[in-house]
């Protein structure tokens, strides 16, 4: 199965432990990069935390959860090699995998309800990047990293 990195604001905590549990009762190895309750936090150095374990190889896949989405996926796309979608529906999670090799899962906990939350996990972590076309696309992007 796949190592998967996951963290989360106060606000996604909820979710965050909901969807380890889903993850770890279909097999994956789930590393818990936190927060650990629903005290209010600030996210960027939890989502950051996410980025920095893909980028590093350490687990494959990242998922990065609060109250919107936006801010984390903001803060996990700062990470140079992070590639974090908001996904808040099934097609945005099969065309940020498919399209544009996404490499962390951006959703928000209080959009998407638990049931909606569980399909788009199971859409993202199912869709395999196509490759062809989308892969100069994705070379485009990763070579404006290398701007700066």
């Amino acid at each position: 199965m796949t190592r998967i990195a996951i963290g989360s604001d106060h606000a996604g905590f909820e979710l965050k432990s909901h969807l380890i549990d889903v993850l770890t009762g279909e097999g994956h190895d789930v590393v818990d990069l936190g927060t650990d309750s629903t005290a209010s936090v600030d996210y960027p150095a939890f989502c950051a935390a996410v980025g920095r374990s893909v980028r590093d190889g350490e687990t494959e896949l990242g998922i990065v959860l609060g109250g919107s989405g936006q801010g984390e996926q903001l803060a996990a796309n700062k990470v140079r090699g992070v590639r974090a979608a908001l996904c808040n529906d099934l097609y945005t999670a099969r065309m940020a995998r498919a399209h544009n090799d996404a490499n962390v899962l951006s959703m928000g906990a209080r959009v998407v309800g638990v049931g909606l939350a569980e399909e788009i996990l199971a859409t993202f972590l199912g869709t395999e990047f196509e490759g062809g076309r989308h892969q100069r696309r994705v070379d485009q992007i990763t070579a404006l990293e290398d701007e700066f």
